[in-house]
């Protein structure tokens, strides 16, 4: 049995190793979004900065890995194989619920994670302890620390709130008092918001880096025989004082003497101190709990006493973490960063919910977030009507948005937000997380950057009448998976830790098996997915201001439209031939994807309109029967599998053999149709269009006999109505894609005849 215990240690490392690889991956918008969404610095920079941070945090981190081994729990109340079992329950929890989380692209709190573990599982195992001993549940507050616990998940809840509030307020004040324009702010107005700002970042990473250190605790002559910890502490004030003094000065000559850019400086300070917070304040999220567990196993190594009698009071002990765990995590962490997929996903979900420009909306508007909006509307409404007329427009002076580039849409090249904005997102977010650190509180980093973004993006009108109701949508999203986390932590490790119990060993190297199965699978689809996405054609496209430009343009559409038009179609008919019901959904996806291209185009329609040459105006109009026609098109097709793929799924009677043949024969039509006028477009061939437009009659008129020997069939031999009615609606709509397809083609090709003509 005593093996076991050290195959558990074993099993626990690699843990720690996941963890930390896909806490890092989701863990890392919290310093990164800021950066990355302001475009202030290159890409290569910002992770160099970032990963420096990390490598700071993670030696200073030590202090905080008390809170895995007594915050929650009270380590003397079980003995050596209830914290084993605890603590592995615990990790397997973790890194499965964290890479569920990375694959959906949704940030989530790591923080959250493991004290909600923690809790299951320490309340699990307290509550087979206690009914094994004929107790109560009242005695459940002799093994959970409850106060420490309610501590710690109260202030994760009010950072919520607190977060939010303080970016929005924060931000407000100063974009009001330096605008969008921030080059035509004057030099006092960039001197001092400079000198706040990075007295604000060295202060928290001064404090947070000597926390970290026995030179902290040492006792210093010149400072009268106090600790630098002590006189940080009791001259908390004067120290302040300085720093704002002192950075305003290096403010003031690094912009007149050395022309610096303060913003970008601030951004590239803010984006190591938030990156040396994350290390520090979260990587006992990752091996707080590995470590723990082998320091448990040491002591009951130590001790000869059997796993079953030696009580866990050594937890209780402040033990220092080895630094060499502490650099190697570092280094894991860091390689994370460089090269995870995920963490690049996570981190655009943040961007896009505040974004300042025109984008592709990620979640869609739901019943809450439209009442929301509605509320806040009529508020700010009447907030509005009260203010002064001179204020009102003082305000709406200073808050003039800088115009959009010259499309008027946004790119992968366009800021998400401006610099400003990239400055207090983390000069905020760094002093809350500093201020949580210095209390020994396990601050979630994930819920106070976030929410500091939603903020500021609220005050910076990023969220404005159009896109109010999607960005609303997508915090209430977030902020519904941030209690998912904590309710799926408590209950599966929960459940975990009492299935460790009752079925030992066997238990645990199953539930292990299954977890790497889990994560393969999930790593191995996400490959796939991002594969499939790099070999993808061409999204559809809007962006040519001239007539000749929008003709080629939709050339390339209508080629993009016909081939997810053909595969889709003939998935739909193999899948219905075979009743295979993955074909169907594959078909569905497929679909999914034109329907948002084509949505995309149709919100373009304003910005793509006003941005013509002033001698292409009449183009817009054949823009507007294009997007027609393939609207039409591809609802066709989407309903064709949508009625389909319901059949088969609700396990309906297969189709006839003579209906599959006709069917198949519809598609081979249509193959060809599609087919001739993709070549057509490729190749740029009038010729071969006028081709594919002869064979409109011919494509028709076997369709009406198909229509017509099925009404046949039905009056004479037909027994199943949903059969019927499902082969008759495919075949009617497969002849409305045929008309519409042919209808998009002529007007192409009537444009396109017109326009030669002219040239």
């Amino acid at each position: 049995m005593d093996n076991l215990y050290f195959y558990i240690i074993i099993l626990l490392s690699l843990l720690a190793i996941g963890d930390l690889i896909v806490g890092v991956s989701n863990d890392a918008v919290n310093f990164l979004n800021s950066a990355i969404g302001s475009k202030a610095i290159s890409f290569r920079n910002i992770m160099i900065l970032a990963s420096l941070g990390i490598a700071f945090g993670a030696i200073f981190s030590s202090g905080m890995m008390e809170v895995a081994r007594k915050s929650i729990f009270n380590p003397a109340a079980f003995n050596f194989q209830e914290i084993i079992f605890i603590f592995m329950a615990v990790m397997i929890t973790d890194i499965l619920l964290l890479d569920f989380f990375n694959t959906l692209g949704m940030p989530t709190s790591t923080t959250v994670s493991i004290v909600f573990e923690l809790l299951g599982a320490a309340i699990v195992m307290a509550l087979i302890k206690i009914y094994a001993n004929g107790g109560g549940i009242a005695e459940l507050n002799d093994y959970i620390n409850t106060t420490k616990a309610t501590q710690i998940v109260f202030g994760i809840l009010l950072s919520v709130v607190v977060a939010f509030s303080i970016g929005a307020f924060v931000q407000w004040i100063s974009r009001y008092l330096l605008t969008f324009y921030l080059e035509d702010n004057n030099l006092l107005k960039k001197t001092l918001f400079g000198g706040i700002s990075l007295a604000a970042l060295s202060n928290f990473i001064l404090i947070k880096g000597l926390k970290g250190t026995d030179f902290a605790n040492q006792a210093m002559a010149v400072l009268d025989g106090k600790t630098l910890r002590s006189f940080l502490n009791d001259e908390m004030l004067l120290v302040n004082g300085v720093n704002v003094v002192v950075w305003c000065v290096l403010s003031y000559l690094l912009i007149r003497l050395f022309k610096v850019d303060i913003f970008k400086l601030i951004i590239a300070v803010g984006t190591f101190a938030l990156a040396l917070a994350f290390a520090g304040n979260d990587l006992v999220n990752f091996i707080g709990v590995p470590i723990a567990a082998f320091q448990s196993y040491e002591a009951w190594v130590s001790s000869g006493i059997p796993a079953e009698s030696y009580q866990m009071d050594v937890l209780a002990a402040k033990v220092p973490t080895p630094t060499l765990f502490l650099l190697a995590s570092g280094v894991i962490m860091i390689l994370t960063l460089w090269f995870s997929s995920k963490a690049k996903n996570v981190v655009k979900t943040s961007l896009d919910l505040s974004n300042q420009y025109d984008t592709k909306e990620r979640f869609k508007s739901n019943a809450l977030s439209r009442a929301i909006v509605r509320l806040f509307t009529f508020l700010g409404d009447r907030i509005h009507a009260a203010l002064p007329s001179k204020t009102k427009k003082s305000i709406e002076r200073r808050f003039a948005l800088i115009p959009k580039n010259s499309q008027g849409t946004w790119t992968e090249d366009t800021p998400s937000f401006d610099m400003m904005r990239a400055s207090i997102n983390l000069v905020v977010a760094a002093v809350l997380i500093s201020a949580a650190t210095s209390l020994k509180l396990p601050l979630s980093t994930t819920y106070v950057t976030f929410m500091v973004a939603m903020g500021t993006s609220l005050s910076d009108k990023a969220w404005g009448r159009d896109s109010a109701v999607y960005r609303v949508s997508g915090v209430l999203n977030v902020i519904g998976g941030w209690f998912f986390t904590a309710l799926s932590a408590f209950t599966v490790c929960g459940v975990i830790l009492y299935l460790f119990v009752i079925g030992g060993p066997v238990a645990i190297a199953s539930i292990f098996f299954f977890i790497v199965v889990i994560i393969g699978k999930n790593f191995l689809q996400h490959r796939k997915r991002n594969a499939e996405t790099a070999e993808q054609t061409s999204v559809l496209r809007a962006e040519s201001r001239s007539f000749l430009g929008v003709i080629q343009e939709a050339d390339e559409n209508i080629t993009q439209v016909a081939i997810g038009v053909d595969r889709s179609y003939t998935l739909l008919i193999e899948g219905l031939s075979t009743q295979n019901i993955k074909k169907l959904q594959k078909a569905k996806n497929q679909v999914n994807e034109l329907t948002e291209n084509i949505h995309d185009l149709r919100n373009n329609l304003f910005f793509f309109i006003r941005n013509l040459d002033d001698n292409s105006v009449g183009a817009s109009t054949f823009y507007i029967n294009t997007l027609r026609y393939i609207q039409d098109i591809i609802e066709d097709v989407d309903y064709l599998v949508n009625i389909s793929f319901d059949h088969v799924n609700n396990n309906h009677s297969k189709l006839k053999l003579s209906q599959i043949r006709a069917l198949k024969d519809i598609s081979e039509w249509i193959d060809v149709l599609l087919k001739g006028s993709i070549n057509a477009f490729e190749d740029n061939s009038l010729k071969q269009l006028g081709e594919v437009l002869g064979q409109k009659e011919a494509i028709i008129g076997s369709l009406d006999e198909k229509i017509y020997d099925q009404i046949e069939r039905t009056r004479k031999e037909e027994t199943s109505p949903k059969n019927t009615t499902l082969y008759f609606n495919i075949l009617l709509k497969s002849k409305d894609l045929i008309a519409h397809k042919i209808a998009l083609i002529e007007d192409f090709y009537q444009h396109t005849l017109t326009l030669k003509t002219e040239l």
